[in-house]
């Protein structure tokens, strides 16, 4: 899958806001995106973020033969990994030009800078030595791969333990972490790239380019230098032509660039070993900032219920209960509420460490249909008696009905109508049936009727008003 390309309008936008002085991100254009430096659980392992760049670096050595040219030294291998995770225009498994131009430079950086002791990786020579390997993986691609890999490349070196080894004759033992400390690498230096983007022909320049700035400037150069002001390599691409000046500028402000860089990196190494040398927490999860918003972390709390039934019965006899407590169901044909009494129980305390108050109480679900039962045959017996009948009239588009509560009045209105009819709820007595030994309101199901028929007439009569008032 191929990146997809700038517009017109986005190519003039980005050049007229560098010959503006002004970038995306509202950084000068001598700043650089912040630095963010994690580090796993095991040695040698890190992931380091510029701006939104993310590359993981990852050390691992093994004990392999020497060159024959170099028998006292050690192998250095490196080898940076593009994939469509980190941006849809990355092909896996394909070595790309941008790929190879990558891990050429990290190697004279990393390498040919001798930054590495390799000597000190020599076991027996010309028999065995130590194979550092350095494998990096982009995570994300926001702009300035080749700045983001050399500082994790480095960092992961100076985190990296290899395991101690001893010989005696021709025997090679080697100890486990368990056994006997590991041994970090001797490093000499840091060498770490800065890349500087040109515009308009060398015209204007910008450092750590972002990604849309990459597609439009006109050239690119990267300088590794240490903080001793060592320069380790130069790149430069593109069609741009470089003058003396212009590079000299540039290495100026490569060696400012360095040093801050470097001295995050120590801070860094210091914090991780401060940490793992406490036994603190320390690992990607741990460097994970914690921004939830749906969920609260707060501290345990001890609870002590040895004496639960004494407090208890303490506070009941302090508080002062109401006389009733009502228990609300409601009957589908009025939604007519029964309330039922209920009196309190004393808190009951089962074994140390539980506690409950109160037995619960008796189910009256069978009651409760019974008095349903009644009502419907009550209900049934005075509707043959009824001198009229009412009449259903569907609609889809009329009168709506809002609910409301018991103390507030229904009204029916009409939504192309301005006249409305409000209609105010009567006191009904209500109908009271034995339940539980408890006693309970009755319901006068002839006055109930009789309202329910009046409020059905007045919908009725509404209906037809808004039907002839609409032909």
């Amino acid at each position: 899958m191929k990146a997809t390309p700038l517009s017109n309008c986005e190519r003039r936008f980005l050049l007229r806001a560098v010959q503006e002085k002004k970038r995306l991100d509202g950084r000068q254009c001598y700043d650089y995106r912040n630095i963010r430096v994690s580090f796993g659980a095991d040695r040698g392992c890190c992931i380091v973020e510029l701006g939104r760049t993310r590359v993981l670096a990852q050390v691992s050595c093994e004990l392999v033969p020497p060159k024959p040219s170099r028998p006292t030294e050690g192998v250095l291998f490196f080898n940076l990994e593009l994939s469509p995770m980190a941006a849809p225009g990355l092909e896996p498994g394909r070595q790309s030009e941008l790929l190879v131009s990558l891990n050429r430079l990290l190697e004279r950086c990393l390498r040919d800078s001798k930054c590495i002791d390799t000597e000190s990786l020599c076991v027996v020579a010309g028999e065995k030595v130590w194979q550092i390997r350095l494998d990096m993986h982009l995570l994300n691609h926001d702009g300035n791969i080749t700045d983001a890999a050399s500082i994790a490349g480095i960092v992961a070196l100076c985190h990296f333990r290899r395991p101690d080894v001893s010989v005696q004759g021709e025997e090679v033992t080697v100890y486990t972490p368990e056994e006997r400390d590991p041994v970090p690498l001797s490093i000499h230096h840091m060498p770490i790239c800065v890349s500087f983007a040109f515009f308009h022909q060398g015209t204007y320049l910008l450092v750590d380019p972002t990604e849309r700035e990459e597609r439009v400037m006109d050239g690119l150069l990267v300088i590794a230098m240490n903080k001793h002001h060592e320069i380790c390599t130069i790149q430069s691409s593109g069609v741009v032509m470089l003058l003396q000046d212009q590079i000299l500028r540039c290495s100026k402000i490569t060696a400012v660039k360095v040093a801050e860089i470097t001295e995050l990196i120590q801070k860094a190494l210091e914090n991780d070993q401060k940490a793992r040398k406490e036994g603190g927490k320390f690992g990607f999860a741990e460097s994970i900032p914690n921004q939830r918003i749906t969920a609260f972390k707060m501290e345990s709390a001890a609870v002590d219920t040895n004496d639960v039934e004494e407090q208890a019965g303490e506070i009941i006899a302090k508080a002062d209960p109401p006389s009733e407590v009502y228990l609300f169901q409601s009957i589908a044909l009025g939604k007519t509420r029964l309330n039922t009494p209920l009196s309190f129980a004393n808190p009951v305390l089962h074994t140390p460490g539980t506690a409950q108050i109160g037995e619960g109480i008796e189910s009256s679900w069978g009651d409760l249909e019974e008095s349903e039962k009644e009502e419907a045959e009550e209900e049934e017996g005075e509707s043959e008696a009824a001198p009229f009948e009412c009449e259903k009239v569907e609609t889809e588009d009329t009168s709506t009905v809002r609910k409301t509560k018991s103390d507030e009045p229904i009204v029916l209105s009409d939504s192309e109508e301005e006249e409305v009819v409000i209609l105010e709820p009567q006191e009904l007595p209500r109908k009271t049936s034995p339940s539980r030994g408890h006693e309970s309101i009755k319901v006068d199901l002839n006055q109930w009727l009789l309202r329910a028929a009046a409020e059905i007439l007045c919908v009725a009569l509404e209906l037809l008003l808004s039907f002839t008032s609409k032909k």
